[in-house]
C-alpha cells in the first residue's frame, strides 16, 4: 500500500512538472507557507531565548535599565561565544548579516545553500538577538527563507534559472512574514536579491509573499510591525525638510557602511579563535548597553518611542552614532543577525531628531516628529540598500496612508542618489566585493582575483647589463620573443627596461652609435609598472589596460619575472572555463554515484576525489593546493550531518576542508593521484 502511494506521487508529480507554470506556483505556495511557519518559529524562538537570558519573555527598556551591570555584560558575551561557536563549527555563512551570502549564492552557486544553513542561521541568530546583539531579525529571516527555498529545489531536483527564483521565494516569504508587507518581500526578493523583475521570476516570488503573510496573520494577528502615528502634509514648503532629511540620511547610510566594514577589518586582524572574538564584541555591547539599552536587539521598542515623538532630539541623535559602533561591534566580531532593523533603527532616530527641531522652528507649517522619523526611517534603508523601491514600499505598507508618499519618496530617492554618488557598493554588495565578487557586472568579473601573479610568471625574462652596447640589445631584441628586455645589476635588482620603442629611433644608424650608446643611455627608469609575486592577475590585467609591453614582477626590488600580456588572457580563459565547467558538472554532483574522471583539455581531467584526511580543517591558501600538487580546484561538494549536499563553485582560498567534502578538481591524472593520497608531488 505505502509503496503503491509513493509510486503514485511520484508520477503525480512527474506530470506536474511538466506543467512548468502550474509547478513553479505549486512549490512556491510550500516554500511560502513554509517560511511564513519559520518566521512565526523564529520569533517564538527570540521571546524562549529571552526569558532564558533576562527571564523575561519580550524585556522593555525600563526592566533592562533596572538589571545589575554585571548582569547587562555577561549576557552579551556568553550570547557571542556561543553565536561563534555555532557560526565557526557548523556554518560560516551563519554569520553577519546573511543576505550577501544569499545574493553570493544567486550570483555565483545557481542559487545552492546548504540545508544546515536553516536551522545554523536560526539558532545562531536567535542566541545573537535574544542576548542583547545590536542586530536585526530581517536579514536572518530572509537566509532561512532563502535556504528553505533552495534546500526543496535541491531536493525536487530544480536547476537553473528556476532555482534562483525559489530563493527569491524563500526571501519574499521572510521579509512578508516579518512586516506583514507582502508587496515589500516581492520587492525586497526581486531588487536586492535576485535583481531581475522578469515576469517569470516575478510571479512565484508574489506567491510565495502572500502565502507567508497569510501565515503570519494568522499566527501573529494582522498588526504592523510599528505603532506609527497619524501624518499629514501640513505645508508644500515642508518638502524642502524632507529633502534636507533625504540628504543627512544618505551621508549617514554612508558612514554607517563604512563603519561597519571598518570594525569587520579591525576584528579580522585581533588573532583570537571566532568564539573568543564574538564573546569580546558581545562584551563590548554589554558595556554599551549599561548606559543606552535602547540599542540591545532588534531595538523596536525605541522605533516606536521615536515614531511617537516621546524621546529627546539631542538624545536620538546620540543614539544614532551608538546604534551604529554597536551593530558594527556586533557584526564585525563575529555576531549573527541583520543589518535592515539597525538601519530602521538609525533612520527614526535621525528623522526624530531632524524633526523636532524642524518642528521647534516652525511649529505651524510642519507635521510632527514622528512622521519625520517614520521618513528616516525608509531614507536610511534606501541609501544603505540602494534600494528605494523596496524601503518606500515598506514604509507605505507600514502606514496604509498614501499621503506618506509624497515626502518619502524625495527622501528615500535624494538619500539614495546620494549614497550612490559617494559609493557604487551598498551594504550588501560591498561585502561581496571586498571577496572579488561583482554580482552587477556579472559572476566572470574578478575571476582572476584569487590567482596571484607568482603563478603565471615566467622566470626566463630576457635582462641586459647596464653596459651593454647597442648591437648586444639589437641582437637580443632579434633572438628572443617579447617586446621588453629589463636593465639589472648583478644582483639582478631591475635598474630599468628597455622597449622596441627605444631601439628603433637608433636601429637605422647603429652601425655608428654601436661604440656610443649603451643600454643605460636608453632605458627607461622609474616610470614602468611592476607587480609583486603576490599581487592578484586582475591586478596585472588592469596594468596591461594602459601598458603594452610584458609586465615585470619584483621581489625585494629583484626581478623575480616577467609576466606576458598573452599569459594572462590564456589564464583568464582557463578559468572561465573551469568556472562554467564546474557549473555544468553541477547536476552530475548532484547524482550519488558522483563522476570518476572526465576529460577535458590537452592531458587534463575532471575528477571527483573526497577529501584526504590531512586536508581536514585547513584552508585552500594554507595547503597551497594549486602549487603544491599543480591541480585546480572547481568546486566543492560539502555533505552535512542532514543529509544535504551544498555546491561551492570556485571556493575562495579562505575555504576550510570539512571531514566529508568531495572535491571537483581539474589537472593531470598523476598529480590527482598525489592529490587523491594528499601527498604533494616530487619536487614541491
Amino acid at each position: 500500500m505505502i509503496a503503491a502511494t509513493l509510486k503514485y506521487l511520484r508520477n503525480l508529480h512527474d506530470r506536474l512538472r511538466q506543467t512548468e507554470q502550474i509547478y513553479m506556483v505549486l512549490v512556491s505556495v510550500a516554500i511560502g507557507l513554509l517560511g511564513g511557519l519559520c518566521a512565526v518559529g523564529f520569533r517564538l524562538l527570540i521571546r524562549f531565548l529571552n526569558q532564558v537570558a533576562w527571564r523575561q519573555g519580550q524585556p522593555t527598556l525600563e526592566y533592562i535599565s533596572a538589571l545589575p551591570a554585571w548582569w547587562k555584560v555577561l549576557v552579551p558575551a556568553t550570547g557571542g561565544l556561543i553565536v561563534g561557536f555555532i557560526t565557526y563549527r557548523y556554518a560560516r555563512e551563519a554569520r553577519g548579516h546573511g543576505v550577501p551570502e544569499v545574493m553570493e549564492a544567486v550570483a555565483l552557486r545557481g542559487g545552492r545553500i546548504r540545508p544546515r544553513v536553516v536551522f545554523a542561521k536560526m539558532l545562531a541568530s536567535g542566541i545573537c538577538i535574544a542576548s542583547g546583539g545590536s542586530v536585526g531579525r530581517e536579514g536572518p529571516i530572509v537566509q532561512i527563507g532563502s535556504a528553505l527555498g533552495s534546500t526543496i529545489g535541491q531536493w525536487l531536483k530544480i536547476d537553473g534559472p528556476r532555482l534562483r527564483t525559489l530563493v527569491g521565494c524563500g526571501a519574499a516569504a521572510g521579509i512578508a512574514a516579518t512586516f506583514n508587507a507582502p508587496i515589500a518581500g516581492a520587492l525586497f526578493a526581486v531588487e536586492i536579491i535576485l535583481g531581475d523583475f522578469g515576469v517569470a521570476q516575478f510571479s512565484p516570488i508574489v506567491i510565495s509573499s502572500v502565502a507567508a503573510t497569510v501565515v503570519s496573520q494568522h499566527f501573529l494577528g494582522d498588526f504592523p510591525a510599528f505603532q506609527v502615528p497619524g501624518y499629514a502634509l501640513v505645508h508644500p514648503s515642508e518638502l524642502f525638510a524632507y529633502a534636507t532629511l533625504g540628504i543627512l540620511a544618505g551621508l549617514v547610510a554612508l558612514g554607517f557602511v563604512r563603519t561597519l566594514y571598518g570594525f569587520e577589518d579591525l576584528f579580522d586582524k585581533i588573532r583570537l579563535s571566532v568564539p573568543v572574538k564574538a564573546m569580546l564584541g558581545g562584551a563590548l555591547i554589554g558595556v554599551i548597553g549599561i548606559w543606552t539599552p535602547h540599542i540591545y536587539g532588534v531595538g523596536y521598542e525605541a522605533i516606536n518611542e521615536a515614531l511617537n515623538g516621546t524621546m529627546l532630539w539631542s538624545f536620538m541623535l546620540v543614539l544614532v552614532v551608538v546604534k551604529i559602533i554597536a551593530v558594527s561591534i556586533t557584526i564585525g566580531s563575529g555576531g549573527s543577525g541583520g543589518i535592515f532593523a539597525p538601519s530602521l533603527f538609525i533612520g527614526a532616530m535621525l528623522g526624530g531628531g531632524v524633526g523636532t527641531v524642524v518642528h521647534s522652528i516652525w511649529p505651524l507649517s510642519t507635521a510632527s516628529p514622528g512622521a519625520y522619523a517614520l521618513v528616516g526611517m525608509g531614507a536610511v534603508v534606501a541609501a544603505a540598500t540602494h534600494a528605494p523601491i523596496t524601503a518606500i514600499l515598506i514604509i507605505f505598507e507600514l502606514t496604509n496612508d498614501y499621503k506618506i508618499i509624497l515626502p518619502l519618496m524625495i527622501s528615500c530617492i535624494i538619500a539614495t542618489l546620494l549614497a550612490t554618488r559617494l559609493n557604487n557598493a551598498s551594504i550588501y554588495t560591498l561585502k561581496l566585493l571586498r571577496r572579488g565578487i561583482d554580482i552587477h557586472k556579472g559572476k566572470d568579473v574578478n575571476v582572476l582575483q584569487s590567482v596571484v601573479a607568482r603563478e603565471q610568471m615566467r622566470s626566463d625574462a630576457v635582462t641586459a647589463s647596464p653596459g651593454d652596447s647597442l648591437l648586444s640589445l639589437i641582437s637580443k631584441f632579434i633572438d628572443h620573443p617579447g617586446s621588453t628586455l629589463f636593465v639589472v645589476d648583478e644582483t639582478r635588482k631591475l635598474l630599468g627596461i628597455i622597449t622596441t620603442d627605444e631601439i628603433r629611433p637608433v636601429m637605422g644608424d647603429a652601425s655608428s652609435l654601436a661604440s656610443l650608446v649603451i643600454a643605460q643611455d636608453v632605458m627607461i627608469e622609474g616610470e614602468f609598472p611592476t607587480v609583486s609575486p603576490d599581487d592578484s592577475l586582475a591586478d596585472v590585467m588592469k596594468l596591461l589596460g594602459a601598458y603594452r609591453g610584458e609586465v615585470p614582477v619584483v621581489e625585494n626590488g629583484r626581478l623575480a619575472g616577467v609576466i606576458w600580456p598573452g599569459d594572462v588572457i590564456q589564464r583568464y580563459n582557463t578559468e572561465i572555463f573551469k568556472r562554467e565547467m564546474a557549473q555544468s558538472m553541477a547536476s552530475a554532483l548532484d547524482r550519488k554515484d558522483g563522476v570518476t574522471s572526465v576529460p577535458a583539455v590537452k592531458d587534463h581531467v575532471i575528477a571527483e576525489i573526497p577529501v584526504p584526511e590531512n586536508f581536514v580543517r585547513r584552508t585552500i591558501r594554507e595547503l597551497n593546493v594549486r602549487q603544491a600538487f599543480g591541480v585546480s580546484i572547481l568546486m566543492i561538494k560539502q555533505s552535512s550531518s542532514d543529509g544535504g549536499e551544498q555546491l561551492d563553485a570556485a571556493p575562495g582560498a579562505d575555504y576550510v576542508f570539512q571531514p566529508e567534502d568531495v572535491m571537483l578538481v581539474m589537472g593531470p591524472p598523476e598529480k590527482l593521484r598525489h592529490l587523491k593520497t594528499g601527498t604533494p608531488r616530487p619536487g614541491r
